[in-house]
């Protein structure tokens, strides 16, 4: 190997000009595994939350469990924060690789404490644990996927791992309300359910189920390569030069790999801040943060509600919680249908475009929940369309998050919108939660939408990013 074929300029255009995802097709599934439990861990509290709080508050009823659901989940959410201000800058310094190991281990200790509670207390505890690994292990995977993906696929690519996302929530859903909710005829529930006085345990099953999916992530992580846009930004080209050779022969057996194009881009300048400095003391890096992290903090009110909080939500709308469970089980098949149409259709428009698609969806099916009324089939109707609007922007988004940073701040970027931005879910729960048993369906329908038609406004103005290199547009 020569000397120019080392150099930084020169790697970056060698990856660059690879048009296939270049790892072993094993690999899009180890890190799937992750997603997996990731969304398994939000969805499973949806239905499973109201067997959790009449386990261990006492006193809490279907009706009553609307105004305990806050707290975990908010402080579930400010693990985020924590966890992703914390194990993001060090994927930054210290590699992406490593960190992915140490996020999912995180995340499985969490979820098998949450197993083991025996008070409302220690359960929001655990919850802050998990929530902390979970949302390090989002900024530092979507990164990776960025990094790894061709320039013309990388919201393709993140919606594949998505894929894993979406069977991860249809697995929550439909193990709690088969684990958690009583045996109830069909069609206002599961006549093979579970859950009865003699059977209590349900949602404690859940919760060991989730941290061994993480402990198993763990095992299979060991297999990835580390990011070679990141080495190349650490000066370790000599394996960053490995990584891409493999990349590049896994590619051509595919097809014949275009020429390396000239002008090579510019190598990484040495010695910039990084990363929290790099993105502060920059005004472009700084527009851009708050921009998309006014949108994510709005947006997951509304996702928060729904993916966290349908179930508990529809009880409070005096739903039987058997059919709230169910209605809610029955939506996570428009979650599949999502990620299946972000991977097809993801890179047709650009990223911003999808969110008020999105909003405009979400709000067609939450009007169709609501008017539904006792007409089963069109509430179930209605939740596959929310499932499916208020979810379908996401994996386009998080690649057009990790697309505004530089690789020298790529996961502590994504951490600032992503990580923060998820209080929103939060407080957005603590503040609608209460007010649910006073409003009519579609008044709460409606108000739940609102912050995502608000997060799709915010969305327009931030930048185009579709098919263009990395580095050109965050140097």
């Amino acid at each position: 190997m020569n000397n120019n074929t080392a150099s930084p300029g020169l790697l970056l255009a060698r990856i660059d000009r690879i048009p296939v995802w270049a790892l072993p097709s094993l690999f899009a599934g180890v890190i799937g595994i992750g997603f997996l439990f990731t969304f398994y861990d939000i969805f499973d509290i949806n239905v499973s939350f109201i067997q959790t709080c009449m386990a261990l508050v006492p006193g809490c009823t279907p009706p009553s469990s609307a105004a305990y659901i806050g707290p975990p989940v908010l402080l579930n959410l400010a693990g985020y924060v924590v966890g992703t201000l914390i194990f993001s800058p060090l994927a930054d310094r210290a590699g992406r690789r490593d960190l992915l190991l140490v996020t999912m281990l995180v995340t499985g200790i969490g979820s098998a404490l949450t197993a083991l509670v025996d008070s409302y207390t220690w359960f929001i505890v655990a919850r802050v644990i998990t929530g902390i690994g979970i949302g390090a292990d989002l900024a530092i995977v979507n990164t990776y996927i960025g990094e790894m993906a061709p320039r013309d696929a990388r919201a393709r690519y993140t919606s594949m791992i998505f894929v894993f996302s979406a069977f991860g929530a249809v697995l929550g859903i439909w193990l709690g309300l088969w684990l958690t909710t009583p045996s109830t005829p069909l069609p206002f529930g599961l006549p093979f359910a579970l859950a009865s006085k003699n059977f209590e345990y349900g949602w404690r099953i859940m919760y060991l189920i989730g941290g061994a999916l993480a402990l198993v992530g763990v095992a299979l992580r060991f297999q990835l390569p580390e990011s070679p846009r990141w080495l190349i930004s650490r000066g370790r080209l000599a394996e960053a030069e490995a990584v891409i050779a493999d990349m590049e022969a896994r590619a051509h057996a595919i097809s014949p790999l275009p020429p390396v194009a000239e002008p090579v881009a510019p190598a990484p300048a040495a010695g910039q801040r990084m990363p929290f400095a790099a993105i502060f003391h920059n005004p472009t890096y700084r527009k851009r943060t708050l921009i998309l992290l006014a949108m994510w903090f709005s947006a997951y009110i509304t996702v928060y509600s729904f993916a966290a909080g349908f179930t508990t939500l529809l009880a409070a709308l005096h739903y039987p919680p058997p059919e709230a469970g169910l209605i809610t089980a029955m939506g996570t098949f428009g979650f599949v249908l999502c990620a299946l149409v972000a991977y097809g259709w993801g890179e047709r428009m650009e990223r911003k475009t999808w969110v008020p698609l999105a909003a405009a969806i979400t709000l067609v099916g939450a009007i169709m929940v609501a008017l539904g009324g006792q007409a089963f089939w069109i509430g179930v109707l209605g939740s596959i369309v929310v499932f499916f609007g208020f979810n379908v922007w996401i994996p386009i988004a998080y690649a057009w998050s990790v697309e505004n940073y530089p690789t020298r701040a790529r996961t502590t970027g994504f951490a600032l919108v992503d990580g923060i931005g998820h209080l929103g879910g939060g407080v957005g729960l603590m503040l609608i939660a209460p007010l649910i048993p006073s409003m009519s369906v579609l008044g709460a329908m409606l108000l739940i939408v609102a912050f995502l038609v608000l997060a799709a406004i915010i969305a327009q103005f931030g930048l185009q990013t579709r098919d263009r290199l990395l580095d050109e547009i965050s140097p």
